[in-house]
């Protein structure tokens, strides 16, 4: 058949993706959207768009009936469905076939026999495709330490945990159950070996209607946080060839032995001794496809839909050139639990020759209902060295306002001399987010900018200043105070020289300091909705809020306060847990769900729980009060 008119039966930055292909190929595109997403920017990009009534996943983006409903209402002929959500549900793209409709997937029967990752284990195992052998949690003994429990029906680290003591296995494993008939509607979960330092690296496949299957190489996505990638790159480095070609050969087992259509990804864990094992197979585009398009010079998206409508591949692919390496820009806070931040996002501009897929513009808002990943800048360049040196120089460039966001670990992580080896593995960042989230760069001279660029009068006019002492007295200077990641600056500007800064010029919007004899250039952004200010030069980017004079009384909370750090669900509430009852410092007491993650509430203190205001299925909004702790005292 010939596609004319393309539904994407998703949201955000895959879903801008998909119509920039569809455009390109001059197709219609047709949004959905929920409530919240009413003036998403997939929405502002398609041709058309039907709304979903209601704000949760499970009213909207998951429900197929109505996304059938809008694509025929709306005239498309073909359905893509992305990624998440309904874009493994065999079920649903059965139904989208029976409405007439182009599925641009792989075949439900692929699907389905990939779905539960115990019974493609089973498939692999007879294609001859090496995998890790499941362990029986009820048999387990000290010698199977450490298990990895991983739920059946799904993936991106829902339902997934680490266990290295037996003690803990059978409510680690209630827990993962829980955690996985949340997200997928299915508590299956089983347990295999976890492997120690191992990599993760898989190969992209795309396969057509007529027999043809074409292993695209290979990626390396071992950088992970909660079991979710951060940052992947084409081709993973320092494999050998020998090893390389087995993995393309399994993975086009794989595809075969499932009769697979479309563009699919066979994913591995490679241990320390170079040994592959199979860990799953995801029956869709992936996040990180944008590494193997670069490197192969392909649009998937447009394969995708020409495999949909019957087009035969060449024989073989394209000859893989350089190298590209993804970064995934999410507005959470690393050094705090990774914590996931809502709000307006004011700017978003990445410099550079970079490609930067996303879903927000300036002035978006980040909702609580979704992921929070904001963009993906990929850098690709002849060698790795270079790819990782251009995307970490254009992440450190970047201006991003109005949100924490994970920018700055990001670059860190891209210079940081083991990732540098090219030698990455899964527990890169249980080694090492202490010292990548530690020390935030100096404000002190942003804060300066930050008051000259308040004081200034007109957006050309030069102000001869200099750094100061503070004195409370009005022939001595101005002094200005902020706070910054945590920390308070006092800045003062004086029209007298101060040995080693001097200042050149200030706007409203733009700050030249000469310090120690260089001349810097401090970009300044005066947010008209709030009073923080957002201040970037090549020293660091930095958001400073001005500390009024005296403080608000009504910010003071009795102390042992378990505030909610976001708006969010209550999903569960410890065992036992009560007014009256004993708690030690750094025990989960709750588990509050927002943006798709888990988030628990530790207590803050060894003491005696004196209330609790939480339940599970409680909906809490931001710096709402959980529960207060008692600080047991010492004598």
């Amino acid at each position: 058949m010939t596609i004319t008119s393309l539904l994407v039966a998703n949201r955000g930055e895959i879903a801008v993706r998909v119509f920039r292909t569809a455009r390109a190929l001059g197709l219609a595109t047709v949004a959905v959207h929920s409530d919240p997403d009413e003036h998403a920017l997939h929405v502002r990009e398609a041709d058309a768009a039907v709304r979903l009534p209601g704000a949760a996943p499970a009213d909207t983006y998951l429900r197929g009936d109505l996304i059938i409903k809008a694509a025929l209402t709306a005239g498309a002929d073909a359905v893509h469905p992305g990624y998440g959500f309904l874009s493994e549900n065999a079920a649903f793209a059965r139904e989208v076939r029976a409405a007439g409709l182009a599925w641009i997937g792989p075949p439900p029967e692929a699907i389905e026999a990939m779905a539960s990752k115990t019974r493609a284990k089973e498939l692999m195992r007879a294609a001859g495709v090496p995998l890790l052998e499941p362990v029986d949690p009820a048999a387990a003994t000290c010698a199977d330490l450490p298990l990895l429990l991983k739920a059946a029906a799904g993936g991106g680290g829902r339902g997934m945990r680490v266990v290295r003591d037996l003690d803990v296995l059978k409510e680690e494993l209630e827990a993962a159950a829980a955690e996985a008939r949340s997200a997928f509607g299915d508590g299956e979960v089983f347990a295999e070996p976890y492997v120690e330092r191992g990599r993760h690296v898989e190969v992209q496949i795309l396969a057509d209607a007529h027999g043809t299957v074409w292993a695209l190489g290979t990626r390396d996505c071992s950088l992970q946080r909660r079991h979710q990638k951060v940052i992947e790159e084409a081709p993973a480095p320092g494999l050998p060839e020998s090893l390389r070609e087995s993995l393309h050969e399994a993975a086009v087992a794989a595809a075969r032995a499932v009769s697979y259509q479309g563009a699919g990804t066979v994913e591995f864990l490679v241990a320390a001794d170079g040994r592959p094992y199979f860990l799953e197979m995801n029956t869709r585009l992936q996040v990180e496809h944008p590494v193997t398009e670069a490197v192969f010079g392909l649009d998937l998206v447009a394969l995708q839909l020409r495999v949909a409508e019957g087009a035969a591949l060449p024989l073989t692919p394209p000859a893989p050139v350089g190298h590209a390496v993804e970064a995934r820009l999410y507005a959470e806070d690393p050094a705090q639990d990774w914590r996931p931040q809502t709000g307006v996002l004011h700017t978003l501009a990445v410099p550079g020759e970079v490609r930067v897929d996303t879903g927000f513009t300036d002035g978006d808002e980040v909702g609580i209902h979704y992921d929070p990943m904001l963009a993906k800048v990929v850098a690709h360049a002849p060698t790795r060295a270079e790819a990782v040196r251009v995307l970490a120089h254009a992440l450190a460039g970047a201006r991003i306002h109005g949100l924490t966001t994970n920018r700055e670990l990001l670059v860190r992580s891209l210079r940081h001399p083991e990732f540098a080896a090219g030698q990455p593995d899964t527990g890169f960042y249980e080694r090492h987010l202490a010292a990548l989230t530690d020390d935030a760069p100096d404000a002190t001279l942003s804060a300066l900018a930050a008051a000259l660029a308040e004081a200034a009068p007109g957006p050309d006019a030069p102000l001869a200043a200099r750094l100061g002492g503070w004195r409370n007295v009005r022939s001595q200077p101005q002094t200005r105070r902020y706070t910054a990641a945590g920390t308070e600056y006092e800045v003062a500007y004086h029209p007298v020289d101060h040995p080693g800064v001097r200042v050149l010029s200030a706007a409203p919007d733009l700050v030249t300091l000469e310090v120690d004899g260089i001349r810097r250039l401090f970009h300044v952004k005066q947010n008209s909705n709030s009073s923080d200010l957002y201040v970037d030069s090549a020293l660091g980017a930095h958001t400073l809020t001005p500390v009024p004079r005296f403080a608000d009384p009504q910010a003071r909370t009795e102390p042992g306060s378990l505030l909610a750090p976001m708006p969010g669900t209550v999903v569960r509430v410890a065992e036992g847990l009560a007014p009256g009852v004993a708690v030690t410092a750094g025990q989960p007491l709750l588990w509050l769900e927002a943006m798709k993650m888990e988030h628990r509430i530790l207590a803050p203190a060894s003491g005696t729980l004196t209330a609790l205001h939480a339940t599970t299925g409680r909906q809490v909004e931001f710096g709402a009060l959980l529960a207060v702790v008692q600080e047991e005292t010492t004598s």
